[in-house]
């Protein structure tokens, strides 16, 4: 009788192997359902109730600040009538394209030709743009920290030539090209 009941033992271990690959793969796919679930849910979250911050794409009444615009609102304080001309430099310690124009700034700022005052307006605390500037070599006359979109900049770096009115007369968006390069520093050393 002992090896009968082994005998018959034998096909319910089979079939009690194939259920239990069933079962597990039972169980990978609830959990699979389970996971789709909640990155449906959390997108879908995001979606609705945090959406994102508007940009310019979204909104086209966001107006990025260009020629003909002034600044006398969106910077108060700065006393446009007694800096004649003043390149505002709009960047930020964490934009690859403004640390890769450091040199740039740099040579803006310590050539003596360029006949222009400079501001250095950053998202971050003035001790962190101060030090980031240092480290670059680049001495500006002002520096101050501004939500950039506040006085209309959409990316960085953004250069704005500004006259003795607090209006914009020239600008120039991201890294410059060196073509770029020679026409701003033609422009700066043009005399006021």
């Amino acid at each position: 009788m002992t090896e009968t009941s082994k005998d018959a033992s034998l096909p319910r271990q089979k079939e009690g192997g194939r259920g239990s690959l069933a079962r597990i793969t039972e169980v990978v796919a609830n959990l699979a359902t389970i996971v789709v679930a909640i990155l449906l849910s959390v997108v879908l979250l995001r979606v609705f109730l945090f959406p994102r911050q508007p940009t310019r794409a979204t909104r086209p009444d966001l107006e990025r600040t260009q020629k003909g615009t002034n600044l006398k609102s969106a910077l108060p304080g700065v006393d446009w009538s007694k800096n004649g001309r003043t390149l505002v430099m709009a960047i930020s310690t964490q934009c690859h394209f403004c640390t890769d124009s450091l040199p740039l700034f740099q040579k803006i700022t310590t050539d003596s030709g360029c006949h222009v005052r400079t501001l250095a307006l950053l998202p971050q605390n003035k001790a962190d743009a101060e030090q980031f500037l240092s480290k670059g070599g680049v001495r500006v006359d002002d520096v101050r920290q501004v939500t950039l979109d506040s006085v209309g900049v959409q990316g960085t770096p953004t250069l704005l030539l500004v006259d003795a009115a607090g209006t914009v007369t020239n600008a120039w968006y991201g890294k410059l090209s060196s073509d770029q390069e020679h026409e701003l520093l033609a422009e700066l050393k043009k005399p006021t």
